[in-house]
């Protein structure tokens, strides 16, 4: 069975990747932290359309918690490789730097950045050995131009697209690839208290992306047409660039 790993799938961009990948045959593991009645409703989309899937509830910014969550279940299923990884959990916490808080710069650093190294190096070692895989790291604008507010938000999703190039270059020639996306507003949970009709002004398509375009974008980086890209950052913001 072919498995793909999704990181905070239980709602937002998360559980358009978590659909889009059971489509294409994936076994999809619907990883969460503690919203398990979201995560069972992504569960219950992918059933009604034919796929599968199963849930995998742990915190990715605590190594222990990844370690005996996904490394037991890979212990358990050692016929099941996980071919695909989209780190895609994330948090926003945001305020001026002036008055962020140390727990507000640590939550969001080890939510965003921290969790890409302890979830991708327990998948790694298996896809190294079978020369196959693709990872997949949804970043965001604010990693590329940096948004006020955001300091720590900026900083997190910028050292995971340095990460993204650095572990490209180290991966290559075993097979897997390692790609990040950056979406710009996208209609989920997090673009809720933002005003579209006033954003849209800036964006060129004069509107806010969904989940499912994103989806899309990733279900190309992890086929096999796309073994040849590798290392890259892709824009998905209606055309909006620093």
């Amino acid at each position: 069975m072919k498995c793909a790993l999704v990181t905070g799938g239980s709602r937002g961009i998360g559980r358009a990747i978590c659909i889009k990948l059971a489509a294409l045959g994936y076994h999809v593991l619907i990883n969460f932290k503690s919203n398990q009645t979201e995560a069972e409703q992504t569960l219950k989309f992918i059933q009604d359309k034919n796929g599968t899937g199963e849930l995998l509830a742990f915190d990715v910014s605590d190594r222990r918690a990844i370690t005996e969550s996904l490394g037991g279940w890979m212990t358990r299923h050692p016929e099941n490789t996980i071919e695909v990884l989209v780190n895609n959990a994330g948090i926003k916490e945001d305020v001026l730097m002036m008055w962020m808080k140390d727990e507000q710069w640590d939550s969001v650093m080890r939510t965003n950045l921290d969790s890409f190294f302890y979830v991708t190096r327990q998948v790694l070692t298996e896809m190294l050995m079978k020369r196959n895989g693709r990872i997949v790291n949804i970043v965001s604008l604010s990693g590329l131009k940096g948004l006020p507010g955001q300091t720590n938000y900026s900083a997190a999703k910028g050292g995971v697209i340095a990460a993204t190039k650095a572990l490209a270059q180290e991966v290559g020639r075993r097979g897997i690839t390692v790609n990040a996306v950056a979406p710009g507003f996208i209609k989920t949970d997090m673009t809720e208290n933002i005003s579209e009709k006033e954003m849209k002004a800036i964006i060129p398509v004069n509107r806010f992306g969904t989940p499912e375009e994103v989806a899309h974008l990733v279900a190309f980086l992890v086929s096999p047409e796309s073994g040849y890209i590798t290392g890259e950052v892709i824009s998905i913001n209606g055309g909006m660039y620093s």
